[in-house]
């Protein structure tokens, strides 16, 4: 559903989760959110952790994406064969850098992904492989970040690469990158995300980031972006502190 809205142009609003807990999954599934992101770079999941929490999240219908560790063939089959609906891939600072985490995503003729009777297949019980490949390769989504100084310079070579769902803004690491650690209002680090806005604003791609509150969410909406994330820590802080804020109140 989530590629469909964004296909739409619709925006759409998710969770990173970083903790291998199905059951904190089915809890924010009741939330409305279109998508989770199952957090592998920054958290300790492996893709069986990552495939049960894939089932807490298809009891509500929201999409389950991982962040993969890394941008390699064997680590983005082994998450998506638990049945992900699409992977969030880190560090893509190349055109060939992101045809590589597409072709790792696409079943052939796209793709090299390996095909197996694996979960994400329905264990070959339902649909043949071939109906199934082709099912797999219109919807799986592809989601790569842009957080380095090298990819902010090649931008106009990464946002050609066909089939990218979403172009995502890492500000972190970007501000990072360019020298200013967690400084996402240095003037450096704004213009490199203007100009990453900007350019994928002239592709086919949708823009995403992430942000920390709904305020920053609507600032961005502003800016173009259709692929929003916030985490978990975020929200759970703000509620807490709310909570305790009026409760304390005499």
């Amino acid at each position: 559903m989530t590629k469909a809205k964004l296909k739409a142009g619709e925006t759409v609003f998710g969770c990173f989760v970083r903790y291998a807990d199905p059951g904190i999954v089915e809890v924010l599934g009741y939330q409305g959110l279109d998508f989770m992101v199952f957090d592998a770079e920054h958290g300790a999941l492996g893709p069986r952790d990552c495939e049960n929490m894939v089932r807490a999240a298809e009891l509500r219908g929201v999409t389950p994406i991982v962040r993969v560790t890394t941008n390699q063939q064997p680590v983005i089959l082994r998450f998506l064969d638990t049945g992900a609906q699409g992977v969030q891939v880190p560090w893509v600072s190349s055109g060939a850098e992101a045809e590589m985490a597409v072709r790792s995503v696409k079943y052939r003729p796209r793709g090299i992904r390996g095909l197996a009777g694996v979960r994400a297949a329905d264990y070959a019980q339902t649909i043949p492989l071939g109906e199934y490949v082709q099912q797999a390769n219109a919807e799986t989504l592809v989601v790569i970040q842009i957080e380095t100084v090298e990819a902010v310079e090649r931008l106009e070579e990464i946002v050609q690469v066909d089939d990218v769902d979403v172009f995502f803004i890492g500000p972190t690491d970007l501000s990072h990158s360019f020298g200013f650690p967690g400084q996402l209002r240095h003037p450096t680090v704004q213009e490199a995300m203007d100009r990453i806005a900007a350019t994928v604003g002239r592709s086919n791609a949708a823009l995403g980031t992430f942000v920390s509150d709904a305020a920053a969410a609507r600032e961005w909406r502003e800016r173009g972006a259709r692929y929003i994330v916030v985490g978990l820590e975020s929200l759970l802080s703000q509620a807490v502190r709310g909570f305790l804020c009026a409760a304390r109140t005499e």
